[in-house]
C-alpha cells in the first residue's frame, strides 16, 4: 500500500471572502466606467448642447449665396450704358449625364460649342465633385433654347438655367469709359479675397473696374436642407441679396458719337470737359473695340485680331498714351510768361524768324519766314514760336516746370480711371533719373513749344484749356457725377473736390484768352474754324513732330510715310464769351492742328451746342499753321 500524503483541506470561508472582495473590486471598476461614460454623456448631451446641435444642423442645412444683380451705369440723360439682361447659360451636371465625348457630340448638333467652352468645360470636371454642375456655354440664344426644348429628354444632366448676363447696349462706344467685365477667375479670388468668387463678374477695365466693388452689391444667401452627399433637398429661408449701386456719367450718349463721327476714319482721342465743374462730356479712343467681347470670355481668335491689330483698339488713349503737346502748350507757356513777370500781355517782340541761342551758331526756326513785332496775343494767333522760345530761355526750364506742373501738367488729372498716366513736364530732374547727360539750354527752348522730353495727355490738355475757359480753377476731371443704392434711393452726387488757381491775375488770363480767340476769329491758324459758326470760339492749334528739318526745307508730312507723319493737335472752348465746353483733340499722324484736328473739334462744338455736325472738312490745301512747330529737333542737344 502506497502513502500518497495527506491531501490540502479547503477552507471555504476563505474562498467565499476572497471572492466577495473580487467581485466588489470587479463592481467599483464597473461603477467608475459607467460614472465616467454617464459624466461624458452628460458633458456631450448638457454641456455641449448647443454646440453639437448647431453642428448637426449646418450638416442638415447647408448656405447656398444668391448672386445679386449688378449696378447699372448711365449718362447724365439716364440712357443705360451698362446694363443686366435675362440670359441662358447651358449646364450639365457630370454624375447624372452620358459620356462626354457622347455627350458632347449630341449637343453640338443643337447648340454652337466654341473649343474654348469646351476646354474650360472639360478643365473645370476634373476639378469639381461630379453631382456640382457645370457650365457648359455661357451665352445660348433663345434658338437653340427651343432646339433643346425639343430633345431635351435625350439629354439627362443637362439644363438651361437663366441668369443675369451684362450687356453694353452701345458696343464700343464708350468701351474705353465704361470699361468691362469678365468672368471671376482665380487672379480676382487672390486679389480680392475667398468671397469674391461667389460673383460670377469682376471689372477689368474703366469705370467698371474702378468701382468694381461699389457695382457688384452684396451676395445673398439662401438655407438650403441637404443629405449626408450635399445635395440640396429643399429651400428653408433666404437671406435677400443686395443689388450693386447704379451710376448715373456725366457724358452723354449723343456727343459721344458726334466725336467718333468726327473723327471718320482717323484715329486718334478727345476729350470733352464742361468748364464749370471739370466733369467730363465725351471722351473717345480710336479705334475702339465692342467691350460685350469680354463679358464671357472673349475667344482665342476674338483676342488675336484685337492684338494684332496696328492700330491698338484696346490701347486706351486718353488714359495709358500721351506725347509733345507741341504748339497747343503756348497758351499756358504764355501764362507763365506774365505771370513771372517776363513779360507783359502789351510786351513785344522782335521776331526775326529764327532764334539764337547767345553764343551759338545753331538757329531754332519759326514755321514762316520774315520776322516783325509780336506781342502775346499775336504769338498764339499766329503761332510765333520765336516768340515762346526767347521767353522760355529768359523764364529757365526750373521757373518754367513749376508753372507747368501749376497747370496741371505732369500729374494725374484725377479722373475715377485706374492706370492714368501722370506724363512728363521737362525737367531737370527728370533728365537727372533718366539719364547722366547735363541739361542743355536747347532743350529748355524747344521746350517752350511742346517739343523734346514733354509727354502730355488729352486729358491734361482738356484740363488746362477748361480752367482758361472758366476763370483759372483746375477742377480735378471726373466722370462720375452721381450714385444710387438701390432703385427707391435718391440720387447723391459726389462732394465737390478743391480746384486750385493756375492764376490770381484776371487780367493776364483775359489776354491769353483773347489770343486764343483771335486763333480761329482773327488772323490765326484755325481761321476754316468759323466758316459759318453761329457762336465765337477760342482754341489753339498745335503740330507734334517725329521728323525734323534738314537744312532749310520744309517737310510736307503729306509726302512723309504714314507712321512718320506729325500729330495734329487742337485744344479749345466755346461758346468765347460764357464757355459750357473744352476740348482737347489729338489725331495720330493727322499732319498740321489746323487742317486736321481743328475741324474735328468745329465738329464738336456744333454737336454740343446746335446739335448739328455741319463744322468745315479738312482741307488739305489749307495751311493755316502748317509747319507751326517747325523747331529743328536735332537742335536739342545745344
Amino acid at each position: 500500500m502506497v502513502f500518497r500524503g495527506r491531501e490540502k483541506l479547503r477552507n471555504p470561508a476563505v474562498e467565499a471572502a476572497q471572492f466577495r472582495v473580487r467581485a466588489l473590486i470587479g463592481f467599483a471598476g464597473v461603477a467608475l466606467a459607467l460614472a465616467v461614460l454617464a459624466g461624458w454623456y452628460f458633458h456631450l448631451q448638457v454641456v455641449r448642447h448647443s454646440e453639437f446641435a448647431g453642428q448637426s444642423e449646418a450638416n442638415r442645412v447647408t448656405p447656398r449665396p444668391v448672386v445679386p444683380g449688378r449696378g447699372l451705369i448711365y449718362d447724365r440723360q439716364g440712357r443705360v450704358l451698362a446694363d443686366n439682361v435675362p440670359a441662358y447659360r447651358l449646364e450639365v451636371t457630370p454624375e447624372d449625364a452620358a459620356d462626354t465625348d457622347t455627350l458632347i457630340a449630341g449637343l453640338g448638333r443643337i447648340f454652337t460649342l466654341d473649343p474654348d467652352d469646351v476646354e474650360r468645360f472639360t478643365a473645370q470636371r476634373r476639378a469639381r465633385r461630379g453631382f456640382q454642375p457645370l457650365t457648359l456655354k455661357m451665352r445660348v440664344s433663345e434658338e437653340e433654347v427651343a432646339r433643346f426644348a425639343v430633345d431635351r429628354w435625350r439629354f439627362p444632366g443637362v439644363e438651361v438655367v437663366p441668369y443675369l448676363n451684362r450687356r453694353y447696349p452701345h458696343g464700343d462706344l464708350f468701351a474705353h469709359v465704361v470699361g468691362y467685365v469678365g468672368r471671376t477667375d482665380e487672379s480676382d479670388v487672390e486679389r480680392y479675397g475667398a468671397a469674391h468668387v461667389l460673383y460670377p463678374y469682376t471689372g477689368r477695365t474703366g469705370i467698371e473696374r474702378s468701382f468694381d466693388e461699389v457695382l457688384r452689391g452684396k451676395v445673398g444667401y439662401e438655407q438650403v436642407e441637404t443629405n449626408v452627399e450635399g445635395r440640396a433637398l429643399r429651400t428653408l429661408g433666404r437671406l435677400p441679396a443686395t443689388a450693386g449701386s447704379d451710376l448715373q456719367l456725366s457724358v452723354d450718349v449723343e456727343l459721344q458719337r458726334a466725336m467718333v463721327e468726327a473723327f471718320g476714319e482717323l484715329h486718334g482721342s478727345a476729350v470733352a470737359v464742361e468748364p464749370a465743374t471739370g466733369q467730363v462730356l465725351g471722351m473717345v479712343s480710336l479705334p475702339s473695340f465692342d467691350a460685350n467681347l469680354f463679358v464671357n470670355g472673349i475667344s482665342h481668335a476674338d483676342y488675336r485680331r484685337l492684338m494684332d491689330d496696328p492700330a491698338r483698339p484696346l490701347f486706351n488713349r486718353n488714359v495709358l498714351g500721351g506725347g509733345p503737346p507741341g504748339s497747343t502748350i503756348k497758351p499756358f507757356v504764355a501764362l507763365a510768361g506774365v505771370d513771372s513777370g517776363l513779360r507783359t500781355p502789351e510786351s513785344r517782340v522782335f521776331s526775326t524768324g529764327e532764334f539764337f541761342i547767345p553764343g551759338q551758331s545753331r538757329g531754332y526756326r519759326d514755321a514762316g519766314r520774315g520776322g516783325g513785332w509780336v506781342d502775346l496775343r499775336d504769338s498764339l494767333s499766329r503761332s510765333i514760336n520765336y516768340y515762346y522760345y526767347q521767353l522760355a530761355y529768359e523764364m529757365g526750364i526750373d521757373q518754367l516746370a513749376g508753372f507747368m506742373h501749376r497747370y496741371g501738367f505732369g500729374q494725374p488729372t484725377g479722373i475715377e480711371l485706374v492706370g492714368e498716366n501722370a506724363g512728363v513736364v521737362p525737367s531737370r530732374e527728370w533728365k537727372a533719373g533718366q539719364s547722366n547727360e547735363p541739361w542743355y539750354p536747347g532743350e529748355t527752348v524747344i521746350a517752350g513749344i511742346g517739343q523734346g522730353y514733354w509727354i502730355a495727355t488729352a486729358l491734361q490738355l482738356a484740363r488746362g484749356t477748361a480752367a482758361i475757359a472758366n476763370g483759372g480753377e483746375l477742377y480735378p476731371l471726373s466722370l462720375v457725377a452721381a450714385r444710387r443704392d438701390g432703385y427707391d434711393r435718391p440720387w447723391s452726387a459726389p462732394a465737390q473736390r478743391p480746384a486750385p488757381r493756375i492764376t490770381d491775375r484776371p487780367g493776364h488770363l483775359r489776354a491769353v484768352q483773347e489770343g486764343m480767340e483771335n486763333t480761329i476769329h482773327g488772323r490765326g491758324t484755325a481761321t476754316a474754324m468759323a466758316r459759318g459758326a453761329e457762336y465765337r470760339m477760342a482754341g489753339k492749334t498745335g503740330t507734334a513732330q517725329r521728323v525734323g528739318r534738314r537744312g532749310n526745307a520744309g517737310v510736307d508730312p503729306r509726302n512723309l510715310p504714314y507712321h512718320l507723319r506729325h500729330q495734329a493737335l487742337f485744344l479749345g472752348y466755346a461758346p468765347a464769351d460764357n464757355p459750357t465746353i473744352a476740348v482737347a483733340v489729338i489725331v495720330e499722324h493727322g499732319g498740321y492742328g489746323g487742317v486736321t484736328a481743328a475741324p474735328i473739334a468745329r465738329r464738336i462744338f456744333d454737336a454740343w451746342l446746335v446739335g448739328g455736325e455741319d463744322g468745315p472738312e479738312a482741307d488739305p490745301d489749307l495751311q493755316e499753321g502748317g509747319e507751326e512747330d517747325g523747331a529743328d529737333a536735332a537742335g536739342a542737344q545745344a
